[in-house]
């Protein structure tokens, strides 16, 4: 083992001591098919009258908040809306919303949608609750905070980021076009609503790419070092599920059960990764998703088995796990053998679910930049299988290339 690697976990182990010293508190649920329509009176119930609500402008567009916005309004609640977020929201965006959720005197907060509105929610309410910091000096682990921050309130509408439930959140800069991660048990909701019938207008693709980020959250999560027994009970609830029910609400979004199961299993990695963290699969998915625009979770679903495939003997044990939560194993196997099947098994989904095997905007020129990103918001923090270097990143980043024409 070299000096930096030795480094990178005994960073690790001391993070994973102090996390026990942290507020783990989980949010409070609602689950089931129109339980967001129960929303305006638990939060009238805490005493608040005023909340803004963090969304976006596709699912303003479709009018996915009218019910809620009209219960709130039955309810005697007023609600300004910022709508303006955009993917991995910008630091514009997170003082846009702070600067109206100040404006109209608000108590608490709603995120409405996917993982980028959940984000933006998150940091408004962490840059109200710290003014001095300033939103850009938010950012990397803030583990000793003691001021509250607003009552949060997520209401996810895809299943996937597992934001709902999560310490963390992504924000862009949109000078340097990167992306940054954001670290407190300050930003966890309050409370989380899955209502599957939210998440029955996804297109398929979105519905495919989102699940792959759930199963991302869940593999990386589980093949880690710095597991707890919850995490890993949570992780390995969360893998089946996803492949037992990813295709099926692909196939048909009206499929109420499938949707309710894939944001279960959503919520149930998020438990898994806000303790255990995530690893190279997330770290390139983020340099990439900041330097081309390509969505988070597309990127994680094509990356992933390369990067699982990369690390080969060090994660051969926990695959193997997984391979035999999924039910594609069989007596007699190698935990290699199975890790393989596990591996192919996440590539034949991603080819159903349309999901490409590589990229075809990578540039040569690029490559280096990449892995240093990658490695920059991994290194010393994720507790991954195997420590990779730049020239092993780089090495790993070549594998996701492919042909323009290919």
């Amino acid at each position: 083992m070299t000096a930096y690697e030795l480094y990178c976990r005994a960073f690790q182990k001391i993070f994973y001591i102090g996390q026990n010293f942290w507020e783990w508190i989980d949010p409070k649920l609602l689950k089931g098919a129109g339980r967001v329509m129960e929303l305006p009176a638990l939060i009238k119930s805490r005493k608040i009258d005023r909340v803004l609500m963090v969304t976006g402008p596709t699912v303003t567009k479709i009018g996915l908040t009218a019910p809620l916005l009209r219960g709130l309004e039955d309810a005697g609640i007023f609600c300004a809306v910022y709508s303006e977020t955009c993917a991995d929201p910008s630091t514009k965006n997170i003082e846009e919303a702070l600067q109206l959720y100040r404006e109209n005197r608000c108590q608490g907060i709603i995120a409405f949608g996917g993982g980028s509105p959940m984000d933006c929610a998150k940091m408004v309410g962490l840059a109200y609750a710290y003014p001095r910091k300033g939103t850009k000096k938010l950012r990397g682990i803030q583990p000793i905070m003691l001021k509250g921050t607003p009552k949060l309130f997520a209401v996810p509408t895809t299943a996937g980021t597992g934001s709902e439930t999560t310490i963390a959140a992504i924000v862009t800069d949109p000078n340097t076009h990167r992306k940054y991660s954001v670290l407190t048990p300050k930003l966890r909701p309050n409370y989380a609503v899955l209502d599957p019938e939210l998440t029955v207008g996804l297109p398929p693709h979105i519905t495919a790419a989102t699940g792959m980020d759930a199963l991302t959250h869940a593999v990386e999560a589980y093949i880690g070092k710095c597991n707890t027994p919850r995490t890993k009970k949570a992780a390995l609830h969360a893998v089946p599920l996803i492949f037992q029910n990813l295709e099926p609400a692909y196939r048909d979004g009206g499929n109420l059960e499938a949707r309710e199961n894939m944001l279960q299993a959503s919520y149930d990695a998020g438990i898994a990764f806000t303790r255990a963290y995530v690893g190279y699969v997330h770290g390139i998915a983020h340099a990439i998703g900041g330097l081309y625009n390509v969505p988070h979770g597309l990127a994680c679903a094509v990356i992933l088995p390369h990067v699982l495939t990369f690390y080969g003997t060090a994660a051969h044990k926990r695959l193997a796990d997984l391979a035999d939560a999924v039910g594609i194993t069989c007596d007699g196997q190698t935990l290699s053998e199975k890790a393989k099947a596990f591996i192919q098994a996440i590539r034949g989904q991603n080819a159903r679910l349309g999901i490409p095997a590589g990229f075809d905007c990578i540039r040569e020129e690029d490559i280096p930049t990449i892995a240093a990103q990658a490695l920059r918001e991994s290194n010393p923090l994720y507790p991954v299988p195997k420590i990779i270097n730049q020239a092993q990143c780089e090495a790993l980043v070549k594998t996701l290339s492919i042909s323009r024409t290919s």
